[in-house]
Parts: structure tokens; C-alpha cells; sequence
């Protein structure tokens, strides 16, 4: 791991990275401080805050690169199971069932199996 200090809204920021994305994280790093910088007001907030809107606005505009203007499209719905054969479901029911009786047999003969 390596460490690279970044420099964002005036205070600086210890993080580390793999070996050989150091020019990337730093190009991350100053993405984020130019936004922070853009956000008028900006240095007067807390730490946490200012982050938080930066993330915000970098967000927003993720946003707008994916799918325009509006709103983000609502999930898929999970495909439906597929349809169990109805003998199948049969045969596990009763498997099931042996299953349950084996265990309340075993219970009550006080055996663990």
C-alpha cells in the first residue's frame, strides 16, 4: 500500500492505495477539491459537511451522465421463479415429511443423530 496526501478545501488528507494508482487517486483528489471549491460557502463548513456536499454534487452530476435530466428508472423486478412440475413438488413434500418424522422419533427416543 501506498500513501498519498491530497489536498481538499484547504485541509490536507492522509490516504493509501494500491501500488500505481497514486496519479489517479490524486486526480480524484482534485476532482473533489475543485467542486468543493466551486460550492460558494464552502470553507466555512465543517469537515464532514463539506464533504457531503461534494458528494452530493458529484453524485448529481453522476447522475445526470447516466440518465439525463430525470429521474433514475425504477428496478427491474426480480424475474418469477420458475413453475415447479407438480409431482416434484409432491415428492419433496413428502420427503419432508419422513424428514420430520425421523427427527420427532429420534427426539423422543432422546437420541441426537
Amino acid at each position: 500500500m501506498s500513501n498519498l496526501d491530497l489536498s481538499i478545501g484547504g485541509r490536507n488528507f492522509t490516504v493509501a492505495c494500491a501500488p500505481g494508482e497514486e496519479a489517479h487517486i490524486s486526480a480524484l483528489g482534485q476532482l473533489i477539491d475543485a467542486k468543493v471549491a466551486s460550492m460558494n460557502g464552502a470553507a466555512g463548513q465543517g469537515e464532514a459537511r463539506m464533504m457531503l456536499f461534494a458528494a452530493l454534487l458529484l453524485a448529481d452530476e453522476l447522475h445526470e451522465l447516466k440518465y439525463g435530466n430525470g429521474p433514475a428508472p425504477a428496478p427491474e423486478p426480480p424475474p418469477a421463479p420458475p413453475k415447479m412440475d407438480p409431482a416434484v413438488a409432491e415428492k419433496l413434500e413428502a420427503i419432508a415429511i419422513s424428514l420430520e418424522n425421523c427427527a420427532l422419533h429420534l427426539e423422543s427416543t432422546g437420541r441426537d443423530a
